[in-house]
């Protein structure tokens, strides 16, 4: 119990109510728990576990009532300002290391080898099996411990976290549960940078594969041909250089191109002998989903909140009772 709850006198002497804010940043969740999605959950059952006693429910009133002002999170770091009893807000931060780059690029060769970690990340969504991927490398994607937080706030309250700490920890969960990016971003890792790295792997991947299907004595050939006709009507020879829409022509052989590059090296089955496998897949598919589970508030997540002129957040608040009202699920 901090000072403050005994009713001591000192540093909280003459304190009363927080100071009334308008336009700061209020929780969406008027009453209940906060959170909505698995890693907004899961980051703040980490911190409830922590055993703080009544200063969370403080925090979250505190975060109801629109007492936070700002919040912004970068790698490693979380800055806010609370609004208390004093005139001036004071100033919250909350850091945690981020993981190093050789860490991530072990993650990131991981996520970019599985299509459906990727397709899950483009679509905008964390996967539940994110969590075990980051603890299988060694980097527990939620802190422990409260010990491996460093939490600073310049109120009297000796207590941490104290209600301004907490308001923080809470809108930070709602935050992640519009943009997970943000919780990734804290860890290291901006949206940007993560799926650009994921593209490139992916892409890598492919070029690879593509490579170790073309024979080792170069492209497959799909027949002789003799060039197309010239602007005089005479044949194009072999010595000829081909116009730029035709593929290069070696020894009077034509290199494959397109879906006959991929296909050539392929064996000839005869269609008669296929048609029952046409629908198969050729090798055994991964045991996921094939359907990707997103709630309706997807889109609204990738947009982020539209300007002032239109609306601002009242605008997305409306859209997401929207979604929700006509969600089928």
């Amino acid at each position: 119990m901090s000072p403050r709850d005994a009713g001591a006198e000192g540093p909280f002497a003459g304190f009363g109510p927080p100071r009334r804010v308008d336009g700061g940043l209020k929780a969406r969740s008027t009453r209940g728990a906060i959170g909505v999605s698995w890693w907004s959950r899961r980051f703040l059952e980490v911190l409830e576990s922590f055993a703080l006693g009544t200063r969370l429910t403080r925090g979250r009133a505190y975060a109801r009532r629109g007492q936070v002002l700002r919040l912004d999170v970068s790698p490693g770091r979380v800055e806010a300002s609370v609004q208390g009893s004093r005139p001036r807000p004071y100033p919250v931060t909350i850091t945690l290391p981020p993981f190093p780059d050789a860490l991530w690029g072990r993650v990131e060769r991981e996520l970019a080898g599985q299509a459906f970690f990727s397709a899950r990340l483009l679509a905008g969504d964390l996967p539940a099996e994110l969590e075990e991927l980051f603890a299988a490398a060694g980097a527990p994607l939620f802190p422990r411990s409260v010990g491996e937080l460093t939490q600073r706030c310049g109120c009297p309250d000796v207590a941490v976290p104290c209600k301004h700490l907490a308001a923080t920890f809470y809108l930070l969960a709602e935050a992640f549960d519009a943009d997970p990016f943000q919780l990734l971003h804290w860890r290291g890792r901006s949206r940007d940078a993560l799926l650009g790295r994921l593209r490139t792997l992916r892409a890598d991947a492919v070029g690879s594969a593509h490579d170790d299907r073309t024979p080792a004595g170069g492209p497959s050939a799909v027949g002789p041909v003799t060039g197309p006709p010239s602007a005089a009507g005479q044949v194009a020879g072999p010595s000829d250089p081909p116009p730029a829409h035709v593929p290069s022509v070696v020894d009077g052989v034509r290199a494959a191109a397109g879906a006959a590059r991929v296909l050539a090296d392929l064996p000839d089955v005869p269609l008669t002998g296929a048609v029952d496998r046409f629908w198969v897949s050729p090798v055994p598919l991964p045991d996921r989903p094939t359907v990707l589970a997103t709630g309706p508030e997807l889109l609204l997540r990738q947009l982020g909140s539209p300007a002032a002129v239109i609306g601002g957040p009242g605008l997305l608040e409306r859209l997401r009772r929207a979604y929700r009202a006509f969600d089928p699920g």
